[in-house]
């Protein structure tokens, strides 16, 4: 984690350092390579932020809601009677079986095959 955090920052201020010897080498006319790349940052932002209606899944045909019938609330309340609780567990008739591992002191098998 902190390996990580070193190559960040080193970024960082290898950036910044980057920068201000544009700044002060070319003035305001060093920062028109970072003009395309902020404006798309934002623009991404901007359509994760407030996505356009088609693809929100917020339109119209999701407003409508449609009330089932009484056969399938009938259908649907017999499902769930029918399931048995999440709660409970099933108890399986397994038991746990002795080895010989490590027992065994005079046979000294290589640790790696």
């Amino acid at each position: 984690m902190k390996r990580h955090a070193l190559i960040f920052w080193s970024a960082v201020v290898l950036a910044v350092f980057g920068l201000a010897s544009g700044l002060a080498r070319f003035g305001l006319s060093s920062l028109r390579g970072f003009i395309i790349p902020v404006v798309l940052f934002l623009v991404l932002y901007l359509l994760y932020k407030f996505p356009p209606r088609r693809f929100a899944g917020s339109g119209s045909r999701s407003k409508i809601k449609v009330k089932p019938s009484q056969k399938t609330l009938a259908k649907v309340a017999g499902m769930r009677k029918s399931q048995p609780p999440a709660g409970k567990r099933k108890t399986y008739p397994f038991r746990v079986i002795e080895g010989s591992k490590g027992k065994n002191e005079e046979e000294q098998l290589p640790k790696y095959h």
